[in-house]
Formats: C-alpha cells, sequence, structure tokens
C-alpha cells in the first residue's frame, strides 16, 4: 500500500525519501537517530497529527518554518498521492489528496490507516482515562465517518459550553444570570455525545470476548476484562447502545449538574469524562497490575485496534512496528509475533537499534540503517 515516503523538515529529517517495497522494511539504527521519527511521519498520515501526542510546532524540524509529509499509495488506497503539511508562522494545516488540496482536513482522516505498537503503548493502560478515550476515539472515528462527525459535533459543543461556564464563575454571584447561555449547548451535547456512548459501548460490548482470548492468548492466565463506564450516560442492561437513551441519560445529568458547573467552570458530565476499564483477575490493571501485564493489555488493546480496522476497511492497515518486543520475554514476544502473523498484515515496517532484535518472522524483509536523519 505504501509505495514511497517523503518528508521535509519532520523532525530531525531535512529531506527523507524512501522507497517502501510490498511486503516491508526493516530500519535499524541507534536511538535518538530518527527510527521512531519515520514511523511517526507515516502515521501522520492517517491521523493528521503525532501518533506520539505531540503539537504540530514541535513536530517541525528545529529553525524550518514548515513540515511536509508525502505519500505515494498503491492498491488497495483509493488514491494515488496523500501529504499533510504545517506552517509555524500562520499555524495551517493543509492535506491533499491526489494533488487537491482538501476544504476539510478530516476528508484526508485515514488516508493511510496504520497501527501501531510500541513499548510506549503501556500508557494505554498505565495511563489516564484520557488516553483509553483516544485509543476509542481513533479506532472508531477510522472506521466510521458518522462517529467522526458526531466527534466533531460534540467537541465544538463542548468547547462552548466550556466557555460560557467560565465566564459565569468570573461573574461569581451573578452565575445563574448565565444559565441560558450555558444550557443553550446542551442539546447539541446530549444528541452528539449520546452518540458517541453508544457507539463506544457498541464497540466494548462486541470485542470484550476478544479482547480477553487475546490477553490468553499473550500469556494471562487469569480472565481479563474490557468495560466502558459513562460520566452521566445510562450504564444499566440493555440501553447501552441506544443513542437515544444515552441523549435522554446526558440530558438528564447535564441539567442536574448545571449548578455545579457554574460555579467550577467546567462541564462535568459526558463522554469525554468517560472511562474504558480494564480489569485482571477482578482488578484494576492501571492500579494493581504489573509491568508485564499492562503491557500484555496493550499489545492486546492494539491487536484489537489491528482486526477492527482490517474489518472496516476491508483490508489490512499498515502495520508499525516501533521495538515492541523490548520490553516482553522471549516467550511472550513469539506468541505476540504469532498473533501478529495471524492478523495477516500485508505490509509491515519494523523499527529496532539492533540487527538482533529483528524477530525471524521479519529477516527476509529488506533493511535500511538510520544515523542522523539519514536512510542508507
Amino acid at each position: 500500500m505504501l509505495v514511497h515516503l517523503a518528508a521535509r523538515e519532520f523532525r530531525n529529517f531535512t529531506h527523507l525519501n524512501v522507497d517502501v517495497p510490498a511486503r516491508g522494511l526493516v530500519v535499524v539504527g541507534e536511538n535518538g537517530h530518527g527510527k521512531t521519527n519515520l514511523l511517526e511521519a507515516v502515521a501522520y498520515l492517517a491521523l493528521l497529527r503525532s501518533c506520539r501526542g505531540a503539537r504540530d510546532a514541535d513536530v517541525i524540524r528545529f529553525g524550518a518554518p514548515a513540515f511536509h509529509v508525502r505519500a505515494t499509495l498503491g492498491p488497495p488506497a483509493p488514491w494515488h498521492t496523500v501529504s499533510v503539511g504545517y506552517e509555524r508562522a500562520t499555524k495551517r494545516k493543509r492535506a491533499t489528496l491526489d494533488g487537491v488540496e482538501q476544504a476539510r482536513l478530516t476528508n484526508a482522516l485515514g488516508a493511510l490507516p496504520s497501527v501501531a505498537f510500541s513499548p510506549a503503548d503501556v500508557s494505554l493502560v498505565a495511563g489516564g482515562p484520557g488516553e483509553r478515550r483516544r485509543y476509542l476515539d481513533v479506532l472508531l472515528a477510522l472506521s466510521s465517518p458518522a462517529y467522526l462527525q458526531a466527534l466533531q459535533q460534540y467537541r465544538a459543543a463542548l468547547l462552548r459550553r466550556n466557555a460560557a461556564l467560565r465566564l459565569a464563575q468570573r461573574d461569581g454571584g451573578r452565575a445563574h444570570e448565565h444559565d441560558a447561555r450555558v444550557s443553550v449547548w446542551e442539546p447539541t451535547l446530549a444528541e452528539s455525545g449520546g452518540f458517541l456512548v453508544a457507539a463506544r459501548h457498541a464497540f466494548v460490548d462486541d470485542h470484550a470476548d476478544q479482547y480477553r482470548h487475546l490477553c490468553t492468548a499473550i500469556g494471562e492466565r487469569e480472565g481479563a476484562v474490557l468495560r466502558y463506564q459513562s460520566v452521566g450516560g445510562d450504564n444499566s442492561h440493555g440501553a447501552t447502545t441506544s443513542a437515544s437513551a444515552q441523549g435522554e441519560a446526558l440530558a438528564r445529568a447535564l441539567a442536574h449538574q448545571r449548578g455545579t458547573e457554574l460555579r467550577r467552570g467546567v462541564t462535568l458530565v459526558g463522554p469525554h469524562r468517560d472511562d474504558l476499564q480494564l480489569q485482571l483477575g477482578g482488578r484494576d490493571l492501571r492500579t494493581f497490575g504489573s509491568a508485564g501485564q499492562q503491557r500484555s493489555a496493550a499489545i492486546a488493546l492494539r491487536l484489537l485496534e489491528l482486526a477492527s480496522l482490517r474489518a472496516a476497511l476491508g483490508h489490512a492497515p499498515l502495520l508499525l512496528l516501533d521495538d515492541p518486543f523490548a520490553e516482553l520475554d522471549l516467550g511472550r514476544a513469539g506468541r505476540v509475533l504469532a498473533l501478529l502473523e495471524d492478523a495477516g498484515a500485508a505490509q509491515v515496517l519494523l523499527a529496532v537499534p539492533r540487527e538482533e532484535d529483528i524477530p525471524e518472522a521479519y529477516t527476509r524483509l529488506e533493511r535500511r540503517t538510520m544515523r542522523d536523519g539519514q536512510l542508507t
């Protein structure tokens, strides 16, 4: 799917050009020389933002005015080229498909679909609820245009309601006079938020068994549980996947909390406060899980993402592996490799610090060496 990648002024790359064979590529290089930056540049063309959570301005090479990433694609991609650029001075981001600038950036979202695995993924389990909400939002937005639209509507209304709440908080004793300016955004929040909560619940309900099986296959002996918990939505059995029921519950919660929110200056209920709960043996993995257990759960989530995107797209996304087996024992690493092979990824980009770190399954891939942002 990925035929050629060009990156200009991206991270430590001045001018990077790399042809990617059909089966994929292994990039070998010491830490800090740019191999992870290459994977980040590829992932940017799926997410239109850094997969490492960096601001666009911080992705630009030091001293440069802008960055630009461009990919040439092959079947089954529907586009021949996709590119994204960002200017530091104007803070403007542009995306093009087959040379045509897109009026809306989201038109290019997922143009080069990919799933990335790295040791940093442990933050999906050990980090706060925001990490797991972002995981669900990215996966569902890439799989469903309706979800992406509802997410955009919800975020826009939430931004405006929070601005009205902050104004009311600053006004102190007259906060009640701002009630109408706050409540006007609640119907949109309830409708779009209800859709988001229902879609997240549906995904978790549909994939909880698969997640448990993946954890078991990786090597966890205790039962793994994947559960979605809504703050303000309806978590009762039978109503979780109904957008209308979730919308009605959110509308009630927003009205009920409005007085408190006017004093605190922030919206306290809604899908932006929800969490994807992960348990093992009846205990919260974030609090009580060992480093190995948290790592296994994070890999299971990525494998779930890979399978879900493949089902939604009708073909496997590009697989980005950033030294993913570095913190795994040989047994777990072998089982994860087997699961990746079963997932049937057609094209793989693997980054490792040493050639001896290349798993046997990928030793036939062509190799490049990364040093100081240059590929040889």
